[in-house]
C-alpha cells in the first residue's frame, strides 16, 4: 500500500459506516416469536447482575456511547429515553436518535426515570446510579427495572471486564447488549465489520515510531488517556505509543512536568461539549512552558471526538480517524 496516500483510512471509514449504517438503518425484522421468547436473560456487569424476563420495549439508555450501542443494534423503537449525550450523534443514526425522547441534557435524576416507566436501563459508567441520577442499581431492582454498566464503566477499584481492556471485550458488550435487547444477530454483523476495518489498520501501521499524549480534559492537571482504556486501544491499533501506557486505568490525572518531560510527537485531543480541543490547544500555545513542547510548537494534533474516545460501538471509527490524520501529519 502507498504510503503516499491514504486508501485504507478511506476505505475503513466507508466499510464500518456502510455496516453500521446497515444494522441502524435496516427496517426491524418481522418478529414472530413472543416478546418472552429466549428470556430469561441474565446481564452481570461490575459486579451486578440484572435479569430481564422479556425483551425490554422501554429501556433507557445513559451517555452516548450505551445510547450509540443501541443505535447501532437499531433497538430505537426499543428506547423510551436517552440522557447525557457529549457530541453530536452520527449523520447515520440521527434520524433514529430523533426519534426517541431526551429526558435529560446530562443525567436524569431517579424520578424522571421512574415517571416513564422503564424496564431496562442501560450505562456507560457507574455514575449513572449515583443518588442524583437514576438511583442505585439495587434501588431500581426493587422497581422491577433491570439496569447494566459498560464492562469499561465501572470505576477504579471495581470489577474489571474479563480479559481485560481489548477489542474483543468491546465486542462482548455489544454482544451483551444485543442479548439483552433480544437482537443478538446484529452485534455479530458489527464484530465482524470492525474486525476487518482493525485488520486494514494493523497493516497500515500509521502510527509506527509516533510517541503520543493523549489530553482528554483539565488544564492545571491534564486527565489523560493511560493504558487500560479506549485511548490504548485506539494507540495499539494504529501501531502508536502512548507515553502514559505504563499508568493503569483507563484515563488519569498527571502531573504536566510528566508531560514535558515525555516531549511527545503528537497530542490527541479529545473534543467534547464541556472540554472542546479548541479550548485544549490555546492552553497549550498560551502557556510559555507547554508551548515549548515539539508536538506544540510543529502544531502536531490530532481531534476526534469524544464519542469515539470511549469504549463502544465508534472506537473503532476513532482509530480510523486517528491512522488518517496521522498520515497528514506526516506530509
Amino acid at each position: 500500500m502507498m504510503r503516499t496516500s491514504r486508501p485504507l483510512a478511506t476505505l475503513a471509514t466507508v466499510s464500518l459506516l456502510t455496516a453500521l449504517t446497515a444494522c441502524a438503518g435496516a427496517p426491524i425484522e418481522e418478529r414472530t416469536s413472543s416478546p418472552t421468547s429466549g428470556y430469561p436473560v441474565e446481564v452481570t456487569t461490575c459486579g451486578f447482575t440484572s435479569t430481564l424476563d422479556a425483551r425490554p420495549t422501554r429501556a433507557i439508555t445513559m451517555n452516548q456511547g450505551a445510547t450509540e450501542v443501541a443505535l447501532a443494534l437499531g433497538v430505537e423503537d426499543q428506547l423510551a429515553g436517552t440522557g447525557y449525550i457529549d457530541d453530536a450523534v452520527p449523520a447515520e443514526w440521527k434520524e433514529a436518535y430523533d426519534s426517541v425522547p431526551v429526558l435529560s441534557d446530562q443525567y436524569p435524576d431517579h424520578e424522571t426515570v421512574i415517571s416513564v416507566k422503564p424496564d431496562f436501563v442501560y450505562g456507560s459508567y457507574i455514575s449513572a446510579y449515583d443518588d442524583e441520577a437514576a438511583g442505585s442499581q439495587e434501588q431500581l431492582a426493587d422497581l422491577g427495572i433491570a439496569s447494566m454498566t459498560s464492562l469499561f464503566g465501572c470505576g477504579d477499584g471495581d470489577a474489571k471486564p474479563v480479559g481485560g481492556t481489548t477489542f474483543e471485550t468491546v465486542w462482548d458488550e455489544i454482544d451483551l447488549v444485543a442479548k439483552a435487547f433480544g437482537v443478538p444477530e446484529r452485534a455479530e454483523a458489527i464484530r465482524t465489520e470492525q474486525q476487518e476495518v482493525l485488520e486494514g489498520l494493523e497493516s497500515e501501521n500509521a502510527g509506527a515510531g509516533i510517541t503520543v499524549f493523549w489530553y482528554d480534559s483539565g488544564d492545571r492537571t491534564p486527565y489523560v488517556g493511560t493504558g487500560e482504556g479506549g485511548p490504548q486501544l485506539i494507540l495499539d491499533a494504529v501501531g502508536a505509543t502512548n507515553v502514559f501506557a505504563d499508568i493503569p486505568h483507563g484515563w488519569t490525572d498527571v502531573a504536566w512536568e510528566k508531560v514535558i518531560a515525555a516531549d511527545p510527537d503528537v497530542i490527541v485531543l479529545a473534543d467534547a461539549s464541556w472540554s472542546t480541543a479548541k479550548e485544549k490547544i490555546a492552553y497549550l500555545r498560551n502557556d510559555p512552558v507547554l508551548s515549548r513542547m515539539r508536538a506544540v510548537e510543529a502544531e502536531a494534533f490530532v481531534t476526534l471526538p469524544f464519542s469515539e474516545t470511549t469504549p463502544g460501538v465508534r472506537l473503532a471509527d476513532g482509530a480510523v480517524d486517528v491512522a488518517g490524520q496521522l498520515e497528514e501529519l506526516k506530509r
